[in-house]
C-alpha cells in the first residue's frame, strides 16, 4: 500500500517542480537581469528533476531532455555572456520534439505511444491524433518562439517564454481532452487495441 500512496502525495508538488524553475527565471531576471535569470534556471531546473527523480524514482524523458537542453543553452548563454543561446532553446528543443515524433510516425512508429503508453491506455488512432496535436504544438512552439525572440526585447521575451508559450501549451493541452475522452480504454474496456 506505501508504494501507491507515494505517488499520490508527490502529485500536489508536480507543478511547482514543473513551473517553479520557470517563475525563478522570470522573477530573477527583472531583478538581476537574463544571466543571473538564466543561472538560476539552470540550478532550480537541475534540483527539481532531482526532487522528481527522489519522489518518482523514475525520470520521465521529456523532461531529462529538456533539463539537458536547459544545462546545455544556459551553460552557453553564461561562458559566451550571449543571450542568444538562452532564447533560441525552446526553438531548438520544440523542433527536435516535432521532427521526432514526425519521423517516427513516417517509420510506422509512434514515438508518443512508446513514452505515455505505460501512464495512458489509448486505441491507437488515438495515439496517433494525439501524436498529430502534440506535434502542432511543439512547431507552434518553434516558429512563436522564433519570432518572439527576433522582435522582442529580453525581457519582452522572458515574459513570452513563461507566459506565451506556457499558454500555447494549455491551449494545446486543451484539445487533447477530446480525443482522451473519446479514445481512451478503460480496464472494462476489452483491451485488444491498447
Amino acid at each position: 500500500m506505501s508504494d501507491m500512496k507515494q505517488p499520490e502525495t508527490s502529485r500536489p508538488s508536480r507543478p511547482l517542480l514543473e513551473f517553479g524553475p520557470l517563475l525563478l527565471f522570470f522573477v530573477t531576471n527583472y531583478a538581476a537581469g537574463i544571466y543571473v535569470g538564466t543561472a538560476v534556471l539552470v540550478v532550480a531546473t537541475v534540483i527539481a528533476l532531482a526532487l522528481s527523480w527522489h519522489l518518482d524514482r523514475k525520470i520521465p524523458l521529456v523532461p531529462a531532455v529538456g533539463c539537458a537542453a536547459v544545462v546545455l543553452f544556459g551553460s552557453l548563454t553564461l561562458i559566451t555572456e550571449d543571450e542568444f543561446f538562452i532564447k533560441i532553446k525552446p526553438t531548438v528543443i520544440s523542433a527536435m520534439f516535432a521532427i521526432g515524433l514526425g519521423v517516427g510516425l513516417l517509420l510506422g512508429r509512434n514515438p508518443l505511444k512508446a513514452l505515455l503508453g505505460s501512464q495512458m491506455r489509448m486505441h491507437d488512432e488515438g495515439w496517433q491524433r494525439m501524436t498529430y496535436i502534440w506535434m502542432a504544438m511543439f512547431a507552434s512552439t518553434a516558429i512563436a518562439n522564433e519570432i518572439a525572440w527576433r522582435m522582442l526585447s529580453t525581457d519582452g521575451w522572458v515574459n513570452f517564454k513563461v507566459f506565451g508559450l506556457t499558454g500555447l501549451s494549455l491551449f494545446f493541452a486543451i484539445l487533447t481532452v477530446p480525443v482522451l475522452q473519446k479514445y481512451q480504454i478503460d480496464d472494462q474496456n476489452d483491451k485488444t487495441d491498447s
